[in-house]
């Protein structure tokens, strides 16, 4: 989006904003909830094995200070009178202890680890795959940029969480339950001083709660913005040299990344206030705690044993309160993130496939192939429900048969290539191959029925073969030449230093515009459909290699049913049959000598204009 104004990139946020408002937050909460939930579900035996393992190490930990006082009030008074061994056992046991919990909590941190890891990789294949099933209509409203957002940025902020806070939270909010209640069985009169701490602690953590999820979700979509533009503009790169864009992208590209650092700053802003609230809130609870319990323990009413076991435990009582604050943070953007591949993950494709095909041809007749006769039976179809391209269409196409559609831009021919496709669905009426609905195939009979090669001509990194052999893996070596040669692109591939292994480059820049159409075309010549579709797939060729095209479609076309588009008419002289289009109405059918002896129609007006320009 090179062409993209700064305030409509304010305005695509704006737009985000909305997706968060109170009723769909909730929503998507509760999507966040299950898609967690599936995730976990797999490794809740080994999550229930490392809880207990955490849980028994914390006992651990938590066993030390009040050893540490039993030390103190037992061990060193029985050492004064020469008994060595209470405070030699104490002594002991402490370190037994320290051992139990350092290799439980290793335990733990490598399980959880692996679970984490495992998770992101099943997350990763969901978010893939599910991109792939989403329909066209999907992808051409949700830009590549947020694609590689929800991939890259979301995933690693996930990661992030999993990898350095889970741990944490889980000792951190074990440790807290653990010490409040060993501080009220200690002593319960300096355990309530302690536990009200916890009022204030509540409302900042309420506090921060509040402002630090609104404040990560912007976080999240300013990032978003950053890379959007920053992928698009490096995949216009051609675009944007030749206009002399760069200046101004820079100065968009200069506020968006002002925009994510302001709200970055935000976010910590808050941890300024949360974090030193907490550990203010623990160091006034302590000096209390001191003050009191020094007060008892001149008045006979507790031992320093217990008193400074009580400190410890103390201390172990805010340490984790402020970890949990720290995890927060993470947790914040990680649940942000993973709100948004939940809301990824949640959409439907606009064109469901059955994970079934219905009945298939005749297996009689050809041994089950399809012959290809397609038929548009009361198509209606737009791509906004206020202005349909296509109303009450209709057109049937006998197998074998190759028909160009002609017409102006707007008339309806992509869109009939589209629905024959199945990137979207009409409204009402069907569209069927041999008698079949499209809606009743499954991917894989739908692919054999119908293929499309158009005008991007899109190449993979990878070699010329590998491309071609995109159309069918399972294609041997000599198959894949064979389509190539069929169309020509051995003449190409003898130009090139490795021949059919030469490597195209990243979207085929290797190569010229008319090279990398005959790659598309053998592509579609290798997955052998029984009707292909080609729109406008000579638009970008040359005379020379239009006319070596032409020649090998009158051989690859034959016998195939083909709908071909094209605005040049030395294409559609290999059409058996002409259709000129019209406001998404046929005006003209006929075959090209048949309208070219009306003399007064739309066809033969644009013959003469052909033929004047080659004067």
């Amino acid at each position: 989006m090179t062409t993209t104004s700064v305030d409509q990139w304010r305005g695509v946020a704006a737009e985000q904003q909305e997706d968060v408002a109170a009723s769909l937050s909730v929503l998507l909460r509760r999507r966040t909830r299950q898609l967690l939930g599936g995730l976990l579900a797999p490794h809740r035996r080994a999550v229930w094995g490392y809880t207990a393992a955490i849980v028994v190490s914390v006992a651990a930990s938590m066993a030390i200070p009040a050893l540490v006082g039993i030390g103190i009030d037992r061990g060193i008074p029985a050492a004064r009178h020469g008994d060595d061994v209470p405070l030699v056992v104490v002594a002991a046991v402490i370190v037994g202890c320290a051992l139990l919990q350092a290799w439980l909590y290793r335990t733990f941190v490598l399980g959880t680890g692996r679970i984490g890891q495992r998770i992101l990789l099943e997350l990763r294949q969901r978010v893939f795959q599910h991109f792939q099933r989403l329909s066209l209509a999907f992808h051409e409203r949700y830009t590549s940029g947020r694609m590689i957002s929800r991939l890259t940025s979301d995933m690693d902020t996930i990661s992030s969480m999993l990898d350095a806070g889970l741990d944490t939270l889980v000792t951190a909010v074990l440790s807290i339950v653990t010490v409040g209640t060993v501080l009220l069985v200690l002593d319960w009169p300096l355990g309530l001083v302690s536990l009200a701490s916890f009022v204030p602690l509540l409302w900042l953590s309420r506090w921060y709660q509040r402002r630090s999820t609104a404040a990560y979700r912007r976080t999240r979509e300013a990032i978003a913005l950053v890379i959007v533009h920053f992928t698009e503009s490096l995949r216009g790169i051609r675009a944007v040299q030749a206009f002399r864009r760069e200046p101004r992208n820079n100065e968009i590209f200069a506020e968006l990344n002002e925009d994510y650092r302001r709200t970055t700053t935000d976010s910590f802003q808050l941890l300024t206030v949360y974090w030193p609230g907490i550990r203010f809130i623990g160091n006034v609870t302590t000096a209390a705690v001191l003050l009191i319990g020094g007060l008892r323990v001149i008045g006979g009413d507790m031992k320093v044993g217990v008193l400074a076991s009580f400190v410890l435990y103390l201390r172990r009582f805010f340490e984790p309160i402020a970890d949990v604050s720290q995890f927060y943070d993470s947790f914040q953007g990680a649940a942000a993130a993973l709100e948004k591949l939940a809301g990824v993950l949640d959409e439907q494709p606009s064109v469901p496939m059955p994970s079934r095909s219905a009945a298939l041809p005749d297996p009689a007749n050809d041994g089950g192939a399809w012959r290809g006769a397609v038929e548009l039976r009361d198509v209606t179809f737009g791509y906004r429900a206020d202005a349909p391209v296509l109303q009450g269409f209709d057109l049937a196409v006998p197998a074998g048969q190759t028909v160009a559609l002609l017409g102006e831009t707007g008339a309806g021919k992509s869109t009939i290539a589209r629905l024959l496709a199945r990137f979207y669905d009409p409204v009402d009426g069907e569209v069927l191959v041999d008698g079949v609905s499209l809606r009743d195939l499954a991917e894989p009979d739908l692919r054999r029925a119908v293929a499309m090669v158009t005008q991007e001509s899109f190449l993979f990194t990878g070699s010329v073969a590998d491309n071609i052999a995109f159309g069918r893996p399972e294609a041997t070596r000599e198959e894949v030449e064979a389509a190539g040669r069929a169309v020509g692109v051995d003449v190409v591939v003898r130009r090139l230093p490795d021949g059919w292994d030469s490597t195209v480059g990243k979207n085929g820049a290797k190569l010229s515009a008319g090279q990398r159409q005959l790659i598309a075309l053998a592509r579609a010549v290798l997955a052998d459909p029984a009707v292909l579709i080609l729109d406008e797939a000579s638009s970008s060729l040359d005379a020379p290699t239009e006319r070596l095209v032409q020649r090998a479609l009158c051989t690859v076309l034959a016998g195939r049913t083909a709908l071909i588009i094209a605005h040049r008419l030395s294409t559609v002289g290999i059409a058996d049959r002409v259709l000129v289009l019209d406001g998404g109405r046929i005006v003209e059918d006929g075959t090209p000598a048949q309208l070219l002896e009306a003399g007064d129609g739309e066809y033969a007006a644009l013959h003469r204009q052909w033929l004047e320009s080659l004067l």
